[in-house]
């Protein structure tokens, strides 16, 4: 998509080349715990406190940034959390990298609470040259930031990066409780090698100074305050965000803006409270909303003490775990990769899961790795979650297709921040990633993925038949919601909506790159699979703002007839919705029809249908 990121050594969109990196195998970082009163969170948890020397902090970090800068398959996963207070000052800022898989994240009741007097910063990673070449921010995948504020102070830095944040990164990347003071916020790197390519993200409740979109392709923002948007490449969307832009030019600029969220539910988040004890706050759901949770005292919701929740550690077995939720405990999945060979199974309402640190969960012999029941308030929350190398009919579930589902509209089933991967670091197989069968869930932001590259040991051309995956995401409950669905390069239709009601704010769907013939990408007698498909029974559904992206790199002759294939019923609305192709491969329409066919005499260059029905 805006990718035109990704395959391994070859020309992408854009003219990108790509190569895939060799992995780093990161060491353990010494963790300073478990100091009193800190749980035990396992060895790649660091707690930090205000009175620790930065030049400590600021070493840990540097060996973490270091060792996961290019460790984009591994295995290495990390947290570093801080405890309410001061960190930096203006003569030695507290100057942060996040590299894969790294969660860098406040302890406070309020973002205000943690203050970093410096950054927290993404910049372009070199793939090629010996890291000083093909500089670029495509593959700047799974990293989390959340809960404090950043004073921007760039002292030591050089002018290039003198008054600016640099956050440039893809899919799988998270900014939640964000508050920076000071300074400004880029969305791009523009100093390495800049300016360079980036292709999009997520950010929530978060309070913003003006932000440099630059070259990012497509982003959500969603409940926040903004100071100002710089400009838009294909796709950028606000909801309910104060001081959003004006869609009225659509597409000219491509900003989807709307005045409110339709349904909302802040991820869950760690706290210290004012006596030192250690606490989740799991955010209400909330309708119609704008502008941060925290804005005017606490986030409504409800506090769970830790001491309520099952610590996980990799390693654990899964009948210890869910022996712990039959009793009634929460899960807290500490930071690794768990091998999950029987379903983790959630079955009392209002259980929350909570993974930090990018926690994984990974298929063993076909399990499906998290089995949710259908019933309300359940809350999954910053977990990843793998296919394995024996095929899994789904890799998580929220409901029975055939059985009796208890839900309610005002305490969805929410899933934050769940990601998945099919392929990448190894050989995945999957029929469906994530399936829908309750009403009344929300989705805030995943990242659905069958890989286009990765370490695997076979080549582009072999993956078709190697990493099969045929759906990404299927929705058969009724009164679902999705805010931030990025579904990407699965066999078939990457998302099928079969669901009433439905309602979408921002897909980024990029079909798959390597069907090796037409004939191996048809649907029946029609040329392709459309990248987002409402049920032919569907009454009633919306979308707002939606692109599906082309690069038939195998073969670059196939083509998709439609990017989108909607029943035809004045009730099924599809708002800012377009069609690009990155260089290869043609999509003949955008939706049922119409729109210009997205093809290699307009690379990079949108075929956009502002409203559907057309008026």
């Amino acid at each position: 998509m805006r990718h035109s990121r990704r395959g391994a050594g070859r020309a992408l969109a854009l003219g990108l080349a790509l190569a895939t990196a060799a992995v780093a195998v990161a060491p353990a970082v010494s963790a300073d715990q478990p100091r009193r009163g800190t749980p035990d969170l396992g060895v790649n948890v660091t707690v930090f406190d205000p009175t620790m020397p930065v030049a400590e902090i600021q070493a840990t970090l540097d060996a973490t940034h270091a060792a996961q800068v290019d460790n984009e398959m591994g295995t290495e996963r990390y947290a570093y959390l801080f405890k309410p207070g001061q960190y930096g000052t203006a003569e030695q800022p507290l100057q942060i990298k996040v590299g894969y898989y790294t969660e860098i994240t406040g302890l406070g009741a309020s973002p205000t609470d943690v203050v970093i007097n410096g950054k927290v910063e993404v910049y372009n990673r070199c793939l090629a040259d010996n890291g000083t070449g093909n500089c670029i921010a495509l593959v700047n995948f799974w990293r989390t930031l959340s809960n404090l504020t950043v004073n921007v102070n760039a002292a030591g830095q050089d002018g290039c990066r003198s008054t600016t944040n640099f956050w440039a990164v893809s899919q799988a990347v998270s900014v939640r409780r964000l508050n920076i003071t000071n300074g400004s916020l880029s969305l791009m790197d523009y100093c390495t090698a800049g300016p360079q390519y980036a292709s999009g993200g997520f950010i929530a409740d978060s309070r913003l100074p003006v932000v440099t979109n630059g070259s990012q392709q497509q982003w959500l923002t969603r409940d926040s305050e903004v100071a100002g948007w710089s400009n838009g490449v294909w796709n950028q969307v606000f909801s309910g965000v104060e001081g959003a832009p004006d869609d009225s030019a659509f597409p000219d600029p491509p900003y989807t803006t709307l005045d409110t969220t339709p349904l909302s539910r802040e991820k869950p988040y760690l706290f210290v409270d004012a006596k030192g004890k250690y606490n989740v706050r799991v955010p209400a759901a909330r309708k119609n909303t704008s502008g941060t949770s925290w804005a005017d005292g606490p986030t409504p919701g409800r506090t769970i003490p830790l001491s309520d929740f099952h610590i996980a550690k990799p390693g654990d077995s899964v009948a210890r775990i869910n022996a712990a939720l039959l009793l009634g405990k929460h899960l807290l999945l500490t930071p690794g990769v768990y091998d999950i060979a029987r379903s983790i199974e959630v079955r009392r309402p209002d259980t929350v899961v909570l993974g930090i640190g990018h926690a994984t969960l990974t298929a063993v012999n076909g399990a499906i790795p998290l089995d949710i029941a259908g019933v309300p308030g359940v809350v999954i929350a910053g977990v990843t979650v793998d296919a394995g190398t024996t095929l899994s009919p789904v890799l998580v579930r929220v409901g029975k297709r055939h059985g009796l589902n208890w839900s309610s509209p005002n305490n969805p089933t929410t899933l934050s921040d769940v990601y998945f991967r099919v392929g990448g670091p190894h050989v995945g197989r999957t029929d469906t990633a994530l399936e829908v069968n309750s009403d009344h869930v929300l989705i805030d932001h995943t990242w659905v993925w069958r890989a286009d590259h990765g370490v695997e040991g076979f080549t582009d051309t072999q993956r078709w038949n190697t990493n099969t995956g045929r759906t990404g995401v299927v929705v058969n409950g009724d009164d679902v919601t999705a805010t931030g669905l990025f579904v990407e390069h699965f066999q078939r239709h990457n998302t099928v909506w079969n669901g009433e009601r439905g309602t979408v704010v921002l897909y980024q769907n990029e079909l798959p790159y390597d069907p090796p013939t037409q004939a191996d990408w048809m649907k029946g007698d029609v040329e392709g699979w459309a990248g987002y498909k409402v049920g032919d029974h569907v009454r009633t559904h919306t979308l707002h703002g939606a692109g599906v992206y082309v690069f038939n790199q195998n073969n670059p002759s196939i083509h998709t007839e439609n990017g989108f294939e909607v029943p035809e019923r004045p009730g099924v609305k599809l708002r800012h919705i377009m069609t690009v192709n990155l260089a290869a491969g043609t999509i003949d329409h955008v939706v049922n029809g119409v729109g210009e066919a997205a093809d290699t005499t307009r690379i990079g260059v949108p075929v956009y249908v502002a409203e559907y029905p057309l008026p």
